[in-house]
């Protein structure tokens, strides 16, 4: 039996599936990911094999390749979540990890570009962690 995962973005409007398996998972500290996610990098799930299926929403599915680049991301187009997408001509599932639904029990595998990683991305099991929003 093949896995199954499900996802969505933040305001639910897009939902999907997808039917396989994940190759890896990259940590990817370019200064294209770290751009686009506003954060020191992105947490991505890929697959050679996997199906993805549109449930909900997919004609609110937006993708923004960077010119001269083959840096895409897809995202919802009311909520600017990060989607899934087909990527190399449609070879490879690039599936953002924060989209899906429930855990996963591949660990990452890399972390990619490491010459760009942010400076404050370092120790931070070091710092304070909380339950919640603090007060």
């Amino acid at each position: 039996m093949a896995n199954q995962y499900t996802g969505s973005c933040l305001c639910g409007q897009l939902r999907y599936e997808v039917e396989g398996s994940f190759e890896s998972f990259y940590l990817c500290h370019c200064r294209h990911c770290q751009k686009d996610t506003g954060s020191a990098h992105s947490a991505n799930l890929f697959s050679a094999s996997g199906k993805l299926r549109w449930l909900t929403g997919s004609e609110g599915l937006r993708t923004y390749t960077l010119p001269g680049t083959r840096h895409a991301k897809s995202f919802c187009g009311v909520c600017s979540s990060a989607l899934p997408s087909l990527q190399l001509g449609g070879t490879l599932l690039v599936v953002p990890a924060g989209s899906l639904e429930g855990e996963i029990s591949l660990a990452p595998t890399a972390h990619l570009f490491c010459a760009s990683r942010a400076g404050w991305d370092r120790e931070l099991e070091k710092v304070v962690q909380l339950p919640g929003l603090p007060g």
